[in-house]
């Protein structure tokens, strides 16, 4: 599977629809559920929509389901999955977030699947993709993502300025290939593509 370079600019037009659709429903979701900082609603498209699609390209070509961890309000995962028609499953233990993202997918056809479980909990086939966003520090993210992670998949976790000592933190416990992109959106942030982790063994 080919998945074309996108931003909000660069995506169909029946997709900007879905998008706006989206977009529509969780800004009116936002009135009574804490889906994303009120801070961010007037920049939502620039903060949180095009922040999401600039994983598109680098999502592994091979890469046809992915599971998105800690959803939220479906960033990146159910934002991917309108753009690239990828299957994602979103994990969200949230049950009011849980219950946005089934009415968000719905709403714009979108082929995602959601698990109102916590992450350990949440029983899920491996996926070659698996994504998070504002979730955790990358040591705790290995930790949810190493037992759903297929052999030779990927994990793309954007990261803010603080992404060298996650990364220092992490080889503690982690060894892993890692391929960093500056953040188109953030100049501040990078994005982590993350493949062939394994556990570091400490034996006495």
């Amino acid at each position: 599977m080919k998945h074309q370079p996108a931003g909000i600019d660069a995506v169909s037009r029946e997709t900007r629809q879905r998008l706006a659709a989206y977009v529509d429903l969780l800004l009116r979701w936002q009135r009574t559920i804490h889906l994303i900082s009120q801070h961010d609603v007037e920049q939502v498209w620039t903060r949180h929509i095009a922040d999401s699609l600039q994983l598109v390209p680098l999502i592994p070509p091979q890469a046809d389901r992915g599971i998105d961890l800690g959803s939220g309000a479906g960033l990146p995962g159910l934002v991917l999955a309108i753009a690239t028609g990828i299957p994602f499953d979103l994990v969200e233990a949230d049950h009011r977030k849980a219950a946005f993202l089934r009415e968000a997918a719905r709403l714009t056809a979108a082929p995602a699947s959601v698990h109102a479980s916590r992450i350990e909990a949440a029983a899920i086939p491996r996926a070659p993709l698996i994504t998070a966003r504002a979730l955790a520090p990358l040591d705790t993210l290995l930790g949810w993502a190493a037992p759903l992670l297929a052999p030779g998949g990927s994990c793309l976790f954007p990261k803010g300025r603080g992404v060298e000592d996650e990364l220092t933190a992490a080889a503690a416990r982690w060894h892993m290939h890692i391929l960093r992109t500056p953040s188109r959106t953030d100049p501040s942030a990078t994005i982590l593509r993350i493949s062939e982790i394994g556990s570091v063994q400490s034996k006495p």
